[in-house]
């Protein structure tokens, strides 16, 4: 049985060359980044989400291009249709800001 996947709006803050390089543009802490690639390794859906101080949700997202986005994720929005998510990033994304639809397992 394949793995349900969820897919959840994310506001790009910069693009990396890797998902480690993101996860510590986003504030975690190297070892702790290390940890949740390795995590992922093999997962599917490719989205990797953690969370910092205060409990803010972020996510290193993989781009088309091969590089990675660290992002402001919103998992409160997760959603089971892309189209959906695509809907709720638009609400989002205003003022030149851009962003994506990151896709996580079900958990």
């Amino acid at each position: 049985m394949a793995p349900s996947l969820h897919y959840l709006p994310a506001v790009i803050r910069s693009e990396h060359e890797s998902a480690l390089d993101a996860l510590v543009a986003l504030d975690l802490a190297r070892d702790e980044a290390m940890d949740l690639v390795v995590a992922a390794w093999g997962q599917p859906g490719g989205a990797i989400l953690a969370a910092v101080d205060g409990g803010r949700a972020v996510a290193a997202v993989p781009c088309a291009d091969g590089r990675w986005a660290a992002c402001n994720a919103y998992p409160e929005q997760a959603c089971a249709s892309p189209v959906e998510a695509e809907r709720r990033l638009g609400k989002l994304v205003k003022r030149g800001r851009r962003g994506l639809v990151a896709v996580v397992p079900a958990r």
